[in-house]
């Protein structure tokens, strides 16, 4: 009798991408699948289940797509976090390090109110940069982040040891070894 299939299962790994010796892990698989998109959008709210949470917020870009369904799923709303200059309205940013250089991200300074509950998602933590930015940026407007949700984690890399130093509940539904 076949095992049921797992978060991870339904993750595909692409070999090389963006380059030599990466292997890359690609949720889109995961996305266009009925009963595993399903699957982890309920893993991924399971552990909020009784918690107040007043906002989702995504991060760039892959985290809109969770994060809208959770949002959806929790009848509250979201809200995205995004690259430099593609917001339309008033923002804060915050930067943060990249392999190679800088990168700026940011949300709208009135999406978040002071004391609001607020659970961020992404897909997938590695070095922990841009979440980490994340949380500095609803931070400064007085969010309090109840957790952090990731499909995937690379725990080689570390980021979410990051988070964790940050004060922040980690959840993951999966681990990849391997960069």
């Amino acid at each position: 009798m076949p095992r049921n299939k797992t978060v991870k299962d339904y993750i595909r790994t692409i070999v090389d991408f963006p380059h030599e010796g990466i292997m890359f892990r690609d949720v889109t698989t995961l996305f266009a699948d009925p009963r595993g998109f399903r699957m982890a959008i309920d893993q991924m709210l399971h552990p909020y289940a009784g918690e107040r949470i007043d906002k989702v917020v995504g991060l760039e870009a892959r985290g809109f797509i969770l994060g809208g369904a959770i949002a959806h799923q929790l009848s509250v709303g979201f809200v995205p976090i995004r690259k430099k200059g593609k917001l339309p309205g008033t923002t804060i940013s915050q930067e943060y390090k990249l392999e190679y250089g800088e990168a700026i991200v940011e949300i709208h300074d009135d999406a978040i109110q002071p004391g609001e509950k607020v659970l961020m998602v992404d897909d997938l933590i590695a070095t922990g940069g841009t979440a980490a930015a994340g949380i500095k940026l609803i931070q400064r407007l007085g969010g309090e982040i109840v957790s952090c949700a990731f499909v995937v984690d690379l725990p080689e890399l570390g980021g979410r040891k990051i988070l964790e130093d940050m004060g922040m509940d980690v959840h993951v539904l999966c681990e990849f070894e391997g960069l």
